[in-house]
């Protein structure tokens, strides 16, 4: 359910928009930000702040793949293996960071919780392939080294300021 920051939030994000319903994106975004998915209770919250169906926004949340109905990691890691991408090796760089992950070939969450890894097809940079997007951030020309970089990064950052118990 949407808090009262959110709400403040997503009413502030109202006053751009001519016609409420525009915002959906932003307002989905922020009712997923938290827990990095969207329950029934958040959908009917949009549903109700932007005057739309339910149904209506059911049908944005299957859309778009950043929007999610299911628990999911913090970082949700999409790598392109269309046939594109795949003939410049995407399809292999995906299986070994599932398996580098210990995750199935199919992807999946990491134990931890941190990372969530899927296939996707398509998202605009065939030549740059192996490519990746990770939340709402491109990363190209990707090899084993570089993305066990980054996600070594995201790793480090996500336990800053955690102190042990």
């Amino acid at each position: 359910m949407l808090s009262q920051a959110d709400r403040r939030e997503l009413d502030d994000i109202l006053k751009k928009y001519p016609d409420k319903r525009s915002a959906v994106l932003s307002a989905l975004y922020i009712a997923q930000r938290e827990k990095n998915y969207l329950t029934d209770d958040d959908i009917r919250d949009v549903a109700q702040a932007l005057d739309m169906t339910v149904t209506e926004v059911h049908a944005i949340v299957g859309f778009y793949t950043l929007l999610r109905k299911e628990p999911t990691g913090k970082y949700l890691i999409q790598v392109c293996t269309d046939l594109p991408c795949a003939l410049r090796g995407a399809d292999d760089f995906y299986r070994r960071l599932c398996r580098r992950q210990g995750l199935p070939p199919e992807g999946g969450t990491t134990e931890d919780g941190l990372f969530t890894v899927e296939e996707v097809v398509c998202v605009a940079a065939c030549d740059k392939a192996p490519v990746a997007q990770i939340n709402l951030e491109y990363h190209e020309h990707l090899t084993d080294e570089k993305i066990d970089a980054i996600i070594a990064e995201l790793r480090e950052k996500s336990t800053e300021g955690v102190t042990a118990g």
